[in-house]
């Protein structure tokens, strides 16, 4: 058997160069480039210690272990324990879940390919089978992209879980819970009461309105003809002026509710200080909410806490 050391070396290389920036990316951390690169060379050389001393400790399972401690203090160096430990875990996490995601396409397949205690090699008739060397050189940066793509999605979806809460609003004495979603990017205020805005979108406010009294807001909003107002509506309605994403001054159409109730870290906040904004359309694609928060509601949780 012919073992190309230089190509199963270069492979080695590549494949440890991409797990230690996936490693950096789910740390957030920021390492200079060149010790990423260091840090992969350190990994790679697993491979000539492996092929010229198979019984050296470093082939051992312990001997593995104290590597990987190396391999993550050339990538990311020491600064105290705790953050090497989230290198460390993050490095070995990621490491099984792309040696176990090419295990299983492999299996799917059936393809074939040679296995040492050390890793993945191809070293069949030199460079390895032809098609098992596009399996490793393809097959990983394939599973690479998509590990970080669902890594991804995975971080954006736990981000909006954490920021959407049950809210609860009364008006006209009937009460609807909604799931709502505390937007940092909202600063609407009343300008004269300065009292916050929260913003629904018409899905949730019909249990309040009629198609016919929304298509009417609607048309006052755009006009700004409040003598066509819904004569239900003329006493409760009103402007707030806002400035929209593009610089463009714009107004809408805002109620004051009965209440407003919504749980935040085991504290229940509950005000009437607060304006609910006319939103003509969906907040949402998905319906995961329907009412934008304001985090000018947090002040009440004081005053209010369970």
């Amino acid at each position: 058997m012919t073992i190309y050391l230089d190509a199963v070396w270069l492979l080695n290389f590549l494949l440890d160069w991409m797990i230690l920036l996936l490693t950096q990316f789910i740390t957030r951390s920021h390492p200079k480039r060149l010790r990423i690169l260091f840090g992969a060379f350190m990994a790679s050389l697993l491979v000539p210690l492996t092929v010229y001393f198979p019984d050296s400790p470093v082939s051992s399972f312990w001997g593995k272990g104290i590597y990987s401690l190396i391999i993550v203090w050339s990538a990311f160096g020491y600064s105290h324990f705790k953050e090497f430990r989230r290198h460390l875990l993050s490095f070995y996490f990621i490491s099984f879940t792309l040696g176990g995601s090419l295990i299983g396409i492999h299996f799917l397949i059936g393809q074939q390919i040679l296995a040492s205690e050390s890793g993945i090699l191809t070293t069949q008739t030199g460079f390895g089978d032809q098609i098992s060397w596009l399996f490793v050189a393809i097959g990983f940066p394939f599973v690479w992209i998509f590990t970080k793509t669902r890594m991804d999605k995975h971080a954006w979806e736990k981000l909006q879980i954490d920021q959407l809460f049950s809210v609860t609003i009364k008006w006209k004495g009937e009460s609807f819970l909604t799931t709502g979603y505390m937007d940092s990017g909202n600063a609407l205020v009343d300008p004269i009461t300065r009292d916050p805005v929260v913003v629904c979108d018409v899905e949730f406010l019909e249990n309040w309105f009629t198609t016919t009294e929304l298509k009417a807001l609607e048309a006052v909003q755009e006009n700004l003809a409040f003598d066509s107002l819904p004569s239900s509506c003329i006493d409760a309605i009103r402007l707030v002026p806002y400035q929209g994403v593009s610089g463009n001054n714009s107004f809408m159409l805002v109620f004051r509710p009965d209440n407003i109730h919504l749980v935040y870290e085991n504290k229940h906040i509950t005000t009437n200080k607060v304006l609910v904004g006319i939103q003509f359309g969906s907040l949402a694609a998905d319906g995961s909410y329907h009412c934008l928060l304001h985090q000018g509601l947090l002040k009440y949780s004081v005053a209010s806490s369970a």
